[in-house]
């Protein structure tokens, strides 16, 4: 690969919009004329739906979705089967090829519980490259989802950001973090182009930078640290092309030493 991989990470709420999948599809095929493209998502709002519908009760601690066991067929055929393939057709649509993945295909990645409490929850961490980066060679684009599993053959919910990560490590890939904003604003509702920790921490101090947008900055810094490089937070109907070059977005720079806790967010 002469130019590193691109990782793009979309949120559930995106199957709900599909001008933005044609629109993010589009801007991928344009892109994988030169670059290797893989795209990892979640599907919280997919998940809520059908919990809700079997009358489940969904439960969280410290903002995390704590996911039974007995709970993981519905959860893991929402993701890994329903979200994963709306996604690869309207990619099917926009003229690309996909291949439906999940993490624990191939041995990309390992997974592990996270703590009892949560229940099948886990924390994913690379493993083989090889079987990705084949797939990639052919020209197809992975759509991969965030539904992992242990060592012992434990199926695991991942939270899609730290999956969206671990792919982006596996394949030392540029990670676009990508959902329904443009990317940070500040107190005047105009577009920050590049935060670091302190200027995050002195935004959040200030209260311009609050509630689902924190989680989504301390989510990017934590995988900007992760990476050793910069991630970006924008659009997904925004051109992927102007993302890159800085024309849109925002820029999260990581620390030279990262002392950042661990940021865990929902499936979303």
């Amino acid at each position: 690969m002469s130019r590193s991989p691109i990782v793009i990470k979309v949120g559930g709420a995106l199957l709900d919009d599909a001008a933005a999948m044609t629109r993010l599809f589009l801007s991928v095929k344009e892109v994988q004329k030169s670059r290797p493209v893989a795209v990892v998502h979640g599907g919280g709002p997919l998940v809520e739906t059908l919990m809700a519908s079997l009358g489940l009760k969904s439960t969280k601690i410290d903002g995390l979705r704590v996911t039974p066991d007995e709970h993981m067929p519905y959860i893991c055929g929402a993701l890994a089967g329903s979200a994963n393939k709306q996604l690869c057709a309207a990619a099917i649509a926009s003229g690309l090829t996909p291949v439906g993945l999940s993490l624990l295909d191939g041995n990309m990645v390992v997974c592990e519980p996270l703590a009892d409490k949560y229940g099948a929850v886990g924390t994913p961490a690379t493993a083989d490259a090889s079987f990705l980066k084949s797939v990639l060679a052919q020209s197809v684009l992975p759509v991969i989802s965030s539904i992992g599993s242990s060592a012992q053959g434990r199926l695991l919910n991942i939270n899609a950001d730290q999956a969206a990560t671990v792919i982006a490590e596996l394949l030392d890939a540029e990670l676009l973090l990508l959902s329904n904003v443009d990317g940070v604003l500040d107190g005047n509702k105009a577009l920050i182009g590049e935060l670091d920790a302190t200027r995050i921490e002195e935004y959040s101090a200030a209260g311009v930078i609050i509630d689902g947008m924190k989680v989504k900055v301390d989510a990017a810094l934590q995988s900007a640290n992760t990476l050793s490089r910069a991630v970006y937070i924008a659009s997904w109907t925004a051109n992927i092309t102007d993302i890159l070059n800085k024309n849109t977005g925002t820029q999260i720079i990581p620390c030279e030493t990262s002392s950042l806790n661990g940021v865990l967010g929902d499936n979303e």
